[in-house]
């Protein structure tokens, strides 16, 4: 197989490690214009730095409040670091089994150095039954079998360090695997020690707890026959939520973070965070009830009590960072999360950008303007004030490619779409996050078949809207084209030869 058609290319965006602040945009504009031209070239054309030995000071239309005294932003490398996003399992296979490995990244350190990259964000590298590609995690100190071993992990992260890197985890602490030996105990029985480490409740007039529903189709809530009782997953039935009003799971998480922390690593992204704590009512959505889960779910109690512990118990005591992914909390919100004067989080994702194209379901598409793009840039630049740091991102591994939703993927625009997004990225204010691949300009996957896809949410909502529900499939099919997943879940290309170089096997795993 060779390079698929729509996929890699040949833009060389250079050195992500450059800071940028109130750059003069024109003078982007007009650069790009020249096709020869690299990301790197043109960000030293007018690079401005936010330090106060900057030279040259150039007013941006969206300043934050405050913004003018510089030297009330509180330093830390973090705000200075351009990070890199790998998918393990879709970025470089060592050995020939078709599945990207620890290995296969140790070996490209090199590329991702001469990016510009200063930290490597891994996907879960847990081991997993993979319900969700490694967000259901079995065992939280243990290396999933297909990515390598413990001694893998520890050369990659030496390899890391002597380039001048830094490397964070991914952290999924708001539910586990149900091969967890967590669960397993705690399914046993309703006195088992663990049983409080999930979430149970009896049902109401024979029914499920409440009518939540989960992310990733039907109900949040399954019975378990061993006992009578339902547990709560927000996302797959094989990931049931832990119960962090239990001290002692609390705990446990902590003592997880410090084992990584401990041998060396750089901190966290932590996944969908603000939905840890819960209203232990569980009342049914309230009425008016809109379809967002998130603002519903990130609503629980005692969300801040539990990150402020996280912090005193744990992240006070590294010089790490921590990025949670917030769906369901507004710009307005933001500040509670990640102002330092609160000491929760760093940054946070904020989903905006995310929900850009989506109608109701996850899954519906619906076009937007360029406005409302900038919209949300614009209102990011004046909401926050300078004791809380933005993130800057266009993609990860739960969207599309950016070249295909925010630009133009024909042949003859998806290299100028390509640079004018880097640049997008690198001159606003805030950490950028690259997801890999889109240095490449790497494009959507031009699906065909329902069989093709493999993420867990395209093949739920597949059963429950058209098998069960007689939607129309190419109606369905016409949606997941434009907002499934599996887009960026695709085979880094590496070159023009089989596989566009990610694997010596005859079929790799997702394509």
């Amino acid at each position: 197989m060779g390079r698929i058609k729509g996929f890699g290319g040949g833009v060389e965006v250079g050195n992500f490690g450059i800071r940028i602040s109130d750059c003069g945009l024109n003078q982007a504009k007009s650069a790009i214009r020249n096709p020869k031209l690299k990301i790197a070239d043109l960000v030293k054309e007018f690079y401005i730095c936010d330090s106060p030995h900057s030279k040259i000071t150039t007013p941006s239309k969206h300043t934050m409040p405050d913004t003018t005294n510089h030297s009330a932003i509180t330093p830390h490398w973090w705000k200075e670091a351009a990070i890199y996003q790998i998918y393990p399992r879709s970025f470089k296979d060592s050995n020939g089994d078709g599945i990207g490995d620890l290995n296969g990244i140790t070996g490209q350190l090199d590329y991702i150095k001469n990016l510009g990259i200063d930290v490597i964000w891994l996907s879960p590298i847990f081991k997993s039954p993979n319900a969700d590609n490694g967000y259901d995690i079995s065992d939280y100190r243990a290396i999933m079998d297909e990515f390598g071993t413990m001694a893998d992990f520890e050369q990659l992260l030496a390899g890391v360090k002597q380039r001048g890197m830094r490397l964070i985890l991914d952290l999924v602490a708001n539910h586990s695997s149900d091969e967890h030996a967590w669960f397993v105990e705690s399914r046993k029985s309703k006195d088992n020690p663990y049983r409080d480490y999930y979430i149970w409740r009896p049902a109401k007039d024979g029914q499920a707890p409440n009518n939540w529903l989960s992310y990733f189709s039907g109900s949040a809530w399954q019975l378990d026959p061993a006992t009578g009782e339902y547990y709560l997953h927000l996302f797959a039935v094989k990931q049931p939520d832990l119960n962090w009003d239990n001290p002692r799971l609390r705990h446990e998480i902590y003592d997880i973070m410090r084992f990584w922390l401990d041998k060396g690593i750089n901190g966290f992204r932590m996944d969908v965070i603000p939905f840890i704590s819960k209203d232990p009512a569980f009342p049914d959505y309230p009425a008016g009830f809109d379809g967002d889960f998130g603002k519903v779910y990130a609503s629980g109690p005692r969300l801040h009590d539990y990150i402020q512990e996280m912090h005193r118990e744990v992240l006070s005591k590294y010089d790490a960072m921590t990025v949670g992914e917030a769906a369901g909390v507004s710009l307005e919100q933001t500040p509670l999360l990640v102002d330092e004067r609160r000491k929760e989080l760093n940054m946070i994702f904020q989903f905006d950008l995310v929900g850009l194209d989506r109608a109701g379901a996850f899954w519906k598409y619906s076009p937007f303007e360029l406005p409302q793009l900038k919209a949300i840039f614009a209102r990011y630049e004046k909401s926050l004030d300078y004791h809380c740091w933005p993130t800057v991102f266009l993609s990860n591994h739960d969207n599309p490619r950016p070249v295909s939703r925010f630009g133009n993927d024909v042949p003859a625009f998806r290299e100028p779409s390509a640079k004018m997004l880097a640049t997008l990225l690198l001159t606003m204010k805030g950490t950028p996050f690259i997801y890999q691949g889109d240095e490449l300009g790497m494009t959507n996957y031009p699906f065909t078949d329902i069989k093709e896809f493999d993420d867990i949410q395209v093949r739920n909502a597949w059963q429950e809207e058209v098998v069960q529900n007689n939607g129309d499939p190419a109606d369905f099919m016409y949606h997941m084209l434009h907002t499934t997943r599996d887009h960026s879940r695709t085979c880094m290309q590496w070159d023009d030869g089989d596989n566009a170089g990610f694997s010596t096997a005859e079929k790799p795993g997702l394509w």
